[in-house]
């Protein structure tokens, strides 16, 4: 067995436990990443990056469908979903490669096999058949295991029938119809690609609209334009079971008025929520508490046991790479010593990669309006956009929902082309505490896509010329 000593051993090599092992030791840390799978974790192999080669692909065969718009007599377009599949593989693989090379630029050690803590401050790490291979004694250990799809009774995976998202990237071809289960971002995103190739595509969500956590108006957009696409969506409507039968995935729903039907469909996506990875990692040895199902954390991180902390889908929502990855900096800067305000949880984007894209951040106007505020809101249509129109993509709009008495940008929520590009002017902005005025008496290049966000914040000032 190998013995190791260190400043900070870190379970995971995801976006939160790649970045802060990276930074640790560029902090002068001593680190050791413990990874029992491919460098990068589940976002780098099998989310975030895999799934956006795949939805690129799917714009790509959108844009076929529509190629005679731009002048192109293309006719029938043969697609080879192999090689669809291939490549994203082949950029999931090319981008877990790069983490290894930013480990060895920047002397990160990496151990691979399965990490446990089994006391404060020493971490035991086992190879696939059990046996231990490494023991690492270490002043701090970050936690950074992420998630999973989370498992109901009576939705019985077999991933053949019933899949989760994993298997859902590495189908060998097209179904003629596939159910889904859960209209969040993973749910959504899987709906929109797999109609791009033809799928007949039904959308069940529990509640009463699909992507429940954004915007009503963004939800009532995107169901208009899933509809004209010919996917069905049943809100309001629970999922009691899925099974396989045979060549069918059999999935049991219960509607609003109590009524139940049997749906059926070559394939059935489990898309209902994650669950944390926190088995087999020795909290109990530890004795860190857990709170709902994820590891309970404070606002630097910091579990119920002094010296160890938890970053990224393991500690909770928001599920996002990009937040994990905040929180990994954040935490090894403040065990350097380095001044932090910790993590603004109410400043972090979310991006649905469909087609049209959608990207939010901050208060939704719901949510405003039951904080007290008396707000404005400024609205902009893509179809008054002269890019969107030479584009081709004139669809969507971009919402700004301001406090009316200081002009503070609450919340903004865009649906459109290229939207996940432009969230970040307003995350900016949100940080730099611009108003409204501040955003549309800067000038915006013409013509852009941008030049909505502009619009928007006029508009709610009334001092809008465009719309």
């Amino acid at each position: 067995m190998n013995t190791h000593n260190c400043d900070i051993a870190i379970i995971g090599s995801g976006p939160g436990g790649y970045v802060a092992a990276i930074r640790a030791t560029q902090l002068g840390f001593k680190t050791i990443c413990i990874e029992r799978s491919e460098l990068g974790g589940v976002c780098l192999n099998w989310g975030c990056i895999p799934t956006k080669a795949l939805l690129k692909t799917a714009e790509y065969m959108h844009f076929l469908n529509h190629a005679s718009d731009f002048g192109f007599d293309i006719g029938p377009v043969n697609v080879d979903f192999g090689q669809i599949i291939k490549r994203s593989r082949d950029v999931s693989k090319r981008m877990s490669d790069g983490i290894g090379y930013l480990f060895k630029k920047n002397k990160v050690q990496s151990v691979n096999g399965s990490g446990s803590i089994k006391t404060k401050g020493k971490v035991e790490v086992s190879d696939k058949n059990g046996n231990i291979t490494d023991e690492i004694i270490a002043k701090h250990i970050i936690i950074a295991t992420g998630a999973r799809p989370r498992m109901f009774p009576g939705i019985e995976v077999d991933r053949k029938r019933i899949i989760t998202s994993s298997e859902a990237m590495i189908q060998k071809k097209i179904p003629k119809s596939m159910i889904i289960m859960g209209a969040g971002a993973i749910g959504i995103e899987f709906a929109y690609f797999y109609n791009a190739f033809g799928t007949e595509v039904t959308i069940v969500e529990m509640m009463d609209r699909i992507l429940p956590i954004e915007d009503a108006d963004i939800s009532k957009e995107l169901s208009r334009h899933f509809r004209k696409s010919k996917m069905k969506i049943m809100t309001s409507t629970k999922v009691l079971s899925a099974v396989a039968n045979g060549r069918n995935a059999e999935v049991i729903i219960q509607k609003k008025d109590g009524s139940e039907e049997i749906l059926k469909a070559d394939i059935a996506l489990n898309a209902i929520g994650i669950q944390a990875n926190i088995e087999n990692i020795g909290l109990e040895n530890a004795g860190i508490e857990i709170e709902k199902g994820f590891i309970k954390i404070n606002e630097l991180m910091q579990t119920s046991v002094d010296g160890i902390y938890a970053i990224g889908d393991v500690a909770g929502p928001p599920w996002l790479a990009h937040k994990a990855s905040a929180e990994a900096i954040a935490l090894v800067e403040n065990l350097a010593g380095h001044s932090s305000s910790g993590i603004d949880y109410g400043n972090i984007p979310g991006c649905t990669y469909c087609n049209p894209q959608i990207a939010s951040i901050g208060l939704t106007e719901e949510q405003a309006k039951q904080a007290g505020h008396d707000v404005k809101i400024g609205k902009f249509p893509f179809t008054a956009s002269g890019k969107a129109h030479g584009i081709g993509e004139a669809r969507g709009f971009v919402k700004l929902i301001f406090d009316a008495k200081y002009g503070e940008v609450l919340g903004a929520h865009m649906i459109g082309p290229d939207v996940t590009e432009m969230i970040g002017e307003i995350g900016l902005a949100r940080t730099l505490e611009a108003t409204a005025p501040t955003i549309f008496k800067t000038i915006h290049a013409h013509p852009t896509l941008s030049e909505a966000i502009m619009e928007a914040a006029a508009q709610a000032w009334g001092e809008a010329v465009n719309i």
